[in-house]
């Protein structure tokens, strides 16, 4: 593991873009690629860089090596806080993994390995999750102690169901990729031979489609979801009628007409 000089002058999460998606890969290996103060600082505006760059079109997270997507809060910087409130208002500085959640753009966790603690909140904060067969997944918080702080309390219940959560996070249970499957916590299991291959047709295919109507579907579906029916479909209508007006639209229906692949910019 690299020392705290070490990390203070080497990125722990690494940026790449290719074929309209965007790769931001915590890079933190021999720490099973856990969770620092480095890497919180480090994600958020590399997130909003990708969000504004034109050229992005899907968000990829995902771990270094082979071992892990990331196993969760690096233990060694835990201390000692003064008070509850430098604590909690700690909490409210950092929502480091917020900023995924916030993004306008499709975002894809890629896992493998262990996915625990923190990590798991991480990959709870993206709209899919695909899992190699190697992936494992648990919150182990209420046996040191604490309670999952960064969201999993939260996302895990609405995406999976109030009681498959209560028993993840209440028994500390770590489950596999296929019961992480099974209780729609992942969307897709691959072999580990093909995940990484796996990972790049899924998002090359998502970056492939129309990019404001990719954004518009997640908006509607997402803070619609959070509304009675009737205001979501409301939304959903608007976001409709505003895409109507786009190029992107006028372009997939002349490349339908004409048989061939349509090429969207964006506008």
């Amino acid at each position: 593991m690299s020392n705290v000089s070490d990390q203070a002058v080497r990125p722990v999460v690494h940026y790449t873009v290719s074929n309209g998606v965007a790769t931001l890969e915590l890079d933190r290996p021999a720490a099973l690629n856990a969770i620092n103060a480095q890497m919180r600082r480090e994600l958020p505006p590399l997130v909003a860089a990708a969000n504004a760059d034109p050229q992005v079109r899907v968000l990829v997270l995902r771990g270094a090596g082979d071992r892990a997507f990331c196993a969760g809060a690096d233990v060694t910087e835990f201390v000692a806080e003064d008070s509850l409130p430098q604590v909690r208002a700690a909490r409210d500085r950092e929502a480091w993994n917020d900023a995924i959640a916030a993004s306008g753009k499709p975002t894809i966790a890629a896992i493998n390995g262990h996915c625990l603690g923190g990590g798991l909140e991480l990959a709870l904060a993206c709209d899919l999750r695909i899992a190699a067969a190697d992936a494992r997944f648990g919150f182990p918080e209420v046996g040191l102690g604490v309670i999952p702080g960064a969201g999993g309390t939260q996302r895990l219940p609405r995406l999976i169901g109030l009681a498959a959560a209560l028993r993840m996070i209440l028994t500390t249970e770590r489950i596999d990729a296929s019961q992480a499957l099974a209780i729609g916590l992942v969307s897709e299991v691959s072999p580990v031979a093909d995940f990484g291959a796996r990972v790049v047709a899924l998002s090359e295919s998502m970056a492939s489609r129309a990019p404001l109507a990719v954004q518009y579907a997640k908006r509607a579906m997402i803070e619609g979801g959070a509304l009675p029916l009737p205001a979501g479909l409301h939304i959903e209508r608007d976001l409709a009628t505003l895409l109507t007006n786009t190029q992107d639209r006028l372009e997939g229906a002349l490349a339908f007409k004409e048989r061939r692949t349509p090429n969207f910019t964006g506008r």
